[in-house]
């Protein structure tokens, strides 16, 4: 039995050591375009700012899935063709043929390239693979500009912060998937670091071989390089081809085994539509653990298992220098646009006793009519426990009476007796 990767990052790695481990005597063949393997995105923004360096981005080298773990493993393979039964790839100058018996797609996804005048021009970055992070790392100049003010745009800032750094966003508030109320929290500490240009809109890039100016709707920008940080798109072009299905989000529909419409072929991580617990509905969710659970399930699944992948919520975490920041679930906006009936509450507390310290935490918490969790969103210190809880909470339907009775722990370095969970719980009532 032979079974084909297409991706060789969180979701089609995990998938590839799973079938090995289940199936030791099939051959498992991993296809990767580039030269690294298990790569961690989301780290880009730390190898920029020197914190790690871009090899370290990488859980583990190659090397260790060929000897470790008996891996076919194929980097600078790009996959240009595919269809039942085989690949084409494009490997070491030459077009090879490939076949497979199973076949699973991890082709993850890319960044959106916005439709801007001048786009095209040399030191205009994404934030994509392991290789963008050399390329920001080489360039030269202290004038930086950011399009795009989420999670990517934000980490990005801070990882150049060393540089005269422009972040300009289309929306009024940075965190296009927050809460205006809590996101104000945000832009008022961005607005300490960076110039940050709020309701601004990017209408064409300017220079002769590489970008020198951004111009927008309100004014222009001198530009020794750009990052584009404008969102995401699923990798759906072989999944297209071999004539697997699309899903209503534009991502691979997949069944809860990972299973797409064709027997043979399973689909994971960022290219792969899921559930969102919270709505019922499809939702497309690309999160390095959701890939990482994915992957698994479909490594089982290909091995004729039965596990099930349930669906996410979506919960994401990140900073901007000393704040952190965090959302689990839906914020008031969204749920409001799923057409719920919704109360709210935000409050703002400390994030450990009094006499420990002065950190604050502001966070915000959303139930529908029953009370059920929907959704908590939270800045400020010691956000990363408050969002842990907060998303088993959700996940599992619990309401504010289950919050304001769950035994969550209580030291004075790490919280106040009434943890802000349990505040908020009890200002929404029961």
């Amino acid at each position: 039995m032979h079974v084909a990767v297409v991706g060789g990052g969180a979701a089609g790695m995990t998938a590839a050591s799973r079938i090995r481990a289940i199936k030791p005597e099939w051959k498992v063949s991993v296809f990767e375009a580039s030269s690294f393997v298990s790569h961690a995105p989301c780290g880009i923004p730390y190898a920029v700012a020197g914190i790690t360096d871009v090899d370290g981005l990488m859980y583990y080298p190659p090397e260790f899935f060929v000897k470790e773990r008996g891996i076919d493993l194929h980097t600078n393979a790009k996959v240009v063709e595919a269809g039942y039964g085989y690949l084409l790839v494009e490997e070491g100058g030459k077009e090879k043929k490939y076949w497979w018996d199973v076949l699973i797609l991890a082709t993850g996804a890319s960044p959106v390239i916005p439709r801007i005048d001048g786009v095209g021009l040399e030191n205009i970055f994404t934030v994509d693979l392991p290789p963008d992070a050399e390329r920001i790392i080489r360039a030269r100049g202290e004038n930086v500009v950011i399009v795009g003010s989420g999670y990517i745009g934000l980490e990005m800032a801070e990882a150049l912060s060393n540089k005269k750094v422009t972040v300009i966003e289309t929306l009024e508030h940075p965190l296009p998937n927050f809460d205006a109320d809590i996101a104000s929290v945000v832009t008022k500490e961005v607005k300490k670091k960076v110039n940050l240009r709020l309701n601004e809109r990017v209408v064409a890039f300017e220079g002769k071989d590489r970008v020198e100016r951004v111009i927008t709707d309100k004014g222009e920008y001198k530009a020794d390089f750009v990052i584009l940080a404008v969102g995401a798109e699923p990798n759906v072009e072989l999944a297209k081809q071999i004539g697997v299905r699309l899903g209503e989000t534009g991502a691979i529909e997949v069944d809860e085994h990972m299973r797409t419409n064709i027997d043979e072929v399973f689909a994971a991580g960022d290219c792969v539509e899921t559930t969102n617990l919270v709505t019922g509905k499809k939702d497309w969710i690309p999160l390095a653990p959701v890939a990482n659970k994915m992957g698994y399930v479909a490594g089982v699944n290909a091995c004729g298992g039965s596990l099930e992948f349930p669906g996410a919520i979506g919960a994401q975490i990140t900073r901007f220098h000393d704040l952190e920041i965090g959302k689990a679930g839906l914020s008031e906006t969204e749920a409001k646009k799923e057409g719920l009936d919704v109360q709210s509450v935000m409050i703002k507390t400390r994030a450990e006793a009094h006499y420990c310290g002065s950190g604050e935490i502001w966070l915000k918490m959303v139930v529908d009519e029953n009370k059920r969790l929907l959704g908590v969103q939270a800045v400020g210190k010691s956000v990363f426990p408050r969002i842990n809880a907060a998303a088993i909470a959700i996940q599992n339907g619990l309401t504010t009476k289950d919050v304001f009775f769950s035994d969550l722990p209580y030291a004075p370095p790490f919280s106040p007796v009434w943890d802000p969970l349990i505040v908020a719980a009890r200002k929404l009532r029961f």
